[in-house]
């Protein structure tokens, strides 16, 4: 009863009922400094703070960079996550954590940008696409390597996103091409303070249709100024969604705090990955699965988080149904050995009807006396036969009730068995012991069964 006090209340204090997220400390490649998934990592790190978590913000390239060292950090696992867009070469182990609702737009600024309104008005460009193996170079290298753009003749090189800008800014370039959130502060400094301008693309679709991790959208008329109506026309531009990776280095609890934290900075990010179709060509973490199966954390998750970082939730119910599998496998077996322990010794009694008169029960045994049919030789060699057979039964029978087979508490129809076993071997034994001994022992009383004299 100690044991059993004990383990409950060992149990009772490894329940969580803080809801906190003291066990989220993780590591996430974001991208450079002042960009989109910087801040939106920055915003996370605070948001985890204050519920006694930690997310670490690591600075990158971007998308290229991140997936690639996420991969090499799967063996010391010193990071843990990544954000990175949708259509970036995927290195073995990588699993898709969630996509973020709102996509990125890949934008072209320029001083002259708004007489870009389709692809073909980029002939002969020269175009800056970011830093080399950022998301921005591999997006716009992919979309300028479809046949139909080879006769643009236009330049492509590389930059950092502020050099870029500023080289459109100065005419060097004639387009800066960005990844980036189209409210991102830095596009609404450079299009609203700074007079660039933004191209579009009518045939946008069709590239989209080309490349399926690309959408269309639109930057509205008066977006950044409604007054003085910045820009001053629609703009149609290409999207692409923002993807949260891992490279499955994080405990189960700390992906669903994660999963959680995200979740309540973004309200839309649960329905987006729930209700969409998931093309990017990467499975979904285990835990990221669930969360979204559930509709969040399940109790499992919030109130038992080290259980849950030993085994799934899901995988315990396949345990408790594979024990319950166990058992009745367990008690079938049980069952059966006693039925043949059974089968046996009612074959063994039927073998008994040879040497006796038919319905000849134990009590009928323990009165006969010797004869000259019953001494015959042969008789006696049969029933010790059936006697040594019986011994064996009997012990074949406490050996089987000892078995893990056996449950709990049903042991006793072993038991019972063994009991009317004995007490036929001893009613046996003593019918041999009388007729070996001869006609003295008829009339000697026997040990039970025998009446007691009529009186006078």
């Amino acid at each position: 009863m100690v044991l059993l006090v004990g383990a409950v209340a060992f149990l009772g204090s490894r329940v969580d009922f803080r809801h906190d997220m003291s066990r989220l400390h993780v590591r996430i490649l974001s991208g450079a400094a002042g960009g989109n998934y910087h801040a939106t990592v920055t915003g996370l790190s605070a948001a985890a703070a204050r519920r006694l978590g930690s997310v670490d913000n690591v600075e990158s390239a971007g998308s290229v960079e991140n997936v690639t060292r996420l991969a090499e950090a799967s063996h010391g696992c010193q990071l843990q996550f990544a954000l990175a867009q949708d259509g970036t070469r995927w290195p073995p182990g990588i699993q898709l954590i969630g996509r973020f609702a709102k996509p990125e737009s890949l934008l072209f600024l320029g001083r002259s940008a708004q007489f870009v309104n389709d692809f073909a008005d980029l002939h002969g460009l020269r175009i800056g696409i970011g830093p080399a193996g950022s998301g921005t170079d591999v997006l716009a290298r992919e979309i300028f390597a479809l046949p139909e753009f080879a006769s643009l003749n236009v330049t492509l090189s590389n930059h950092s996103v502020e050099d870029e800008l500023g080289m459109a800014a100065h005419e060097e370039l004639d387009l800066a091409a960005v990844v980036m959130d189209a409210d991102a502060p830095l596009i609404e400094e450079w299009v609203l303070h700074r007079g660039m301008q933004i191209a579009s693309f009518t045939t946008a679709h069709a590239v989209a249709r080309r490349l399926p991790h690309l959408k269309t959208g639109h930057v509205g008329a008066g977006s950044y100024d409604a007054v003085h109506y910045v820009p001053p026309s629609e703009r149609t531009v290409m999207k692409v969604e923002t993807l949260l990776v891992a490279n499955g280095c994080a405990s189960r609890i700390a992906t669903v705090d994660l999963l959680t934290l995200l979740s309540a900075e973004h309200p839309d990010f649960l329905l987006h990955n729930r209700d969409t179709p998931n093309t990017t060509g990467l499975a979904l973490a285990p835990a990221a699965a669930d969360y979204y199966a559930n509709g969040g954390p399940q109790l499992a998750d919030e109130y038992l988080p080290w259980l849950v970082d030993v085994m799934p939730p899901a995988n315990w119910a396949y345990v408790v149904m594979a024990v319950s599998l166990l058992f009745n496998a367990m008690g079938a077996g049980h069952r059966f050995r006693l039925w043949r322990i059974d089968a046996a010794r009612v074959k063994l009694e039927g073998e008994l009807g040879q040497f006796f008169p038919p319905s000849t029960t134990l009590g009928d045994i323990q009165r006969l006396g010797p004869d000259a049919e019953n001494t015959r030789p042969e008789v006696l060699e049969g029933i010790d036969r059936v006697v040594h057979a019986l011994e064996e039964l009997a012990a074949r029978s406490r050996r089987q009730s000892l078995s893990m087979l056996v449950p709990m508490g049903q042991e006793m129809a072993y038991r019972y068995q063994e009991g009317v076993i004995y007490e036929t071997i001893a009613v046996l034994r003593e019918f041999l012991a009388r007729c070996r001994s001869g006609p003295t022992a008829a009339a000697a009383p026997s040990r039970r069964g025998t009446p007691s004299p009529a009186p006078a």
